[in-house]
């Protein structure tokens, strides 16, 4: 198996509304009625079953694409990543491999996708400056709307793993303590908000004390996931005051069920914006590892928002750096996220907070109703796009979630 080619044609019949075309091939992890779960590629309406097609072949490495989640093959590392993409470039876009492949092509339709890797842990950033500025005027309006740090280091917290679910898993409205005219009340949360971001899926572990430097973010980082960090900021108002966010995001967050390999995003990346002042130096950009990604945000089958990733502050090769600057490891399956994407126009706002000004400024849906907050039924969709080949744009998946009402309590 050779390092893949830019994949830019197919033999496989792909309409031009997939999903996934042909120059992403996503990895994901699936099952049909009565077999195990295991590792597939996404391509058009299909899903390539890898396990029998690589012991057909004889590969070495057949074992890893049989396992229930993805970490045995991002543990494998940069090398194995590549050859096998270029050994499925290969599969899917030359017809010698036809006759081969057909029989290991089933119908997404007829798949059921599971959580694609075990999260070992989950760190959740705060990158975007246009939302770090409008939470700071809604949280803090006597204070600065950015924190003091914020334009010197990525600033981030560290999440609960266990509550990410894979997107189609319902969402339970979370009850905790807020504010009710001005007295601590416990409760079903009335501020439920979404958050649209980019996370990042680390497959190369590093050693405890060994930090990770800029350069080394692509042997370490095998692809992205979109990401709704779902959050109920009446309870997080409430709570975070001085210590970070904790109930009010611990409940629920959403990923994709495919990993785009960063190799799908070789035209995407982009130089990240003019840093001022100029990062310390273990944060400086070694090469550009900004990206031109594009994300769209349906409410109710209204699109309501589309952030621009390209807007981030700093990208995920500096906050790689900065979670492991003090010398803690990263494993196979860590997760981390942007943070809320939003951009400085009204319509590039990655959540209803923001899209409804805190509240005051309600959001009006195709169908008529208007929303400020989310709602017991709810359904939303972020998805994204990011620049291919030849001018082309590649679909980097959805996730989606569906608000059902909170359990009733003694």
């Amino acid at each position: 198996m050779n390092a893949a080619p830019s994949p830019v044609n197919s033999w496989i019949d792909i309409a031009d509304e997939a999903a996934f075309g042909a120059r992403t091939l996503p990895y994901g992890v699936f099952s049909t009625d009565g077999e195990e779960p295991r590792v597939g590629v996404a391509v058009g309406e299909h899903v390539l079953d890898l396990a029998p097609l690589a012991a057909v072949e004889g590969l070495d490495g057949a074992h890893l694409f049989a396992q229930p989640s993805l970490n045995p093959f991002l543990a494998a590392g940069s090398a194995a990543w590549a050859a096998v993409r270029g050994w499925v470039v290969e599969l899917v876009t030359e017809e010698i491999h036809r006759e081969l492949v057909e029989p290991h092509l089933m119908p997404a339709s007829r798949v059921t996708m599971h959580l694609p890797f075990e999260v070992a842990d989950f760190v959740d950033f705060y990158a975007s400056q246009s939302h770090a500025e409008n939470m700071g005027r809604f949280f803090r309006p006597d204070s600065p709307s950015l924190p003091p740090a914020w334009r010197h280091l990525p600033i981030g917290y560290h999440g609960r793993s266990a509550t990410v679910v894979v997107s189609g898993t319902d969402v339970t409205r979370p009850s905790g303590l807020r504010k009710v005219a001005d007295v601590p009340e416990f409760g079903p949360s009335r501020r439920l908000d979404i958050e649209a971001e980019v996370g990042f899926v680390v497959g190369r572990p590093s050693q405890l004390g060994n930090p990770v430097a800029v350069p080394e973010f692509a042997e370490h980082v095998f692809g992205m996931v979109l990401v709704n960090d779902w959050s109920a900021r009446d309870i997080q108002g409430f709570e975070a005051m001085p210590l970070g966010p904790f109930l009010g995001k611990s409940f629920a967050t959403s990923i994709s069920p495919w990993v785009v390999p960063l190799a799908a995003l070789e035209h995407a990346r982009i130089d990240p914006p003019v840093r001022d002042p100029e990062p310390a130096e273990y944060l400086r950009d070694a090469e550009p590892w900004g990206l031109d990604l594009r994300l769209e945000v349906e409410w109710n089958g209204t699109v309501v928002s589309h952030p621009p990733f390209a807007d981030m502050y700093w990208t995920p090769a500096q906050q790689l750096a900065h979670l492991t600057a003090n010398g803690a490891a990263v494993r196979t399956g860590d997760l981390y996220a942007s943070g809320t994407v939003s951009g400085p126009e009204a319509d590039q706002r990655g959540s209803f907070l923001e899209l409804s000004w805190n509240g005051s400024e309600p959001v009006e849906l195709a169908d008529g109703t208007t929303r400020t907050f989310l709602e017991d039924g709810d359904v939303v969709t972020v998805r994204a796009t990011a620049p291919g080949p030849d001018g082309t744009r590649i679909g980097l998946g959805a996730v989606t979630g569906r608000i059902t009402p909170a359990p009733s309590f003694p």
